[in-house]
């Protein structure tokens, strides 16, 4: 039995250090040795914000303008008109209500209006309705912040909860900063 309980810890002492050695020339190999596809946004986003369901339509509509005359352009006095006065907020770094939205991108991000575009600039991945939510998909790209160097993309996403034609609720991947 001690014979056994001696090969089983040699065993095992073999079994860490394979697994030390192999974590070792892993760590060692470049970080483009694993495959990932880029992110990319489709090519018209306009497109994407419309549904042959009149309901999920008018919803991806309200959405359209929060992304493109609010988020893209920074045109906030425009707020009222696609976002609640109770606005339920979920980013840890704006508060909730309209006028916490609108200090936020105007006060904290210092966001400048620019010209609304005829159509979306921003690329967009996918936008997905459902009932009284609407969830945009953006490309996220990462990068090194010490040169700038893209590393890799991944996804971000907002959804809204549209009440009565405006956005009464918002969720994204935001950490708080």
């Amino acid at each position: 039995m001690k014979k056994q309980i001696y090969r089983f810890k040699k065993n095992l002492g073999l079994g860490a250090m394979s697994a030390l050695t192999l974590s070792t020339l892993l760590m060692a190999l470049p970080s483009s040795s694993h495959a990932q596809e880029p992110v990319v946004g489709g090519e018209n986003p306009d497109l994407l914000f419309s549904s042959s369901d009149p309901k999920l339509h008018a919803n991806k509509q309200v959405v359209y303008h929060i992304v493109k005359d609010l988020l893209e352009a920074g045109h906030w006095e425009l707020a009222d008109k696609y976002l609640s006065k109770r606005y339920l907020q979920h980013n840890p770094n704006a508060a909730s209500g309209l006028a916490g939205v609108v200090k936020y991108f105007i006060d904290v991000r210092k966001v400048q209006a620019t010209p609304i575009p005829e159509k979306m600039t921003k690329p967009v991945v996918a936008v997905i309705a459902e009932g009284d939510l609407v969830t945009v998909m953006y490309p996220l790209p990462v990068r090194d912040k010490t040169t700038g160097q893209l590393l890799y993309t991944t996804t971000w996403f907002d959804t809204w909860r549209i009440v009565d034609g405006k956005a009464d609720e918002h969720w994204d991947s935001a950490l708080k900063n």
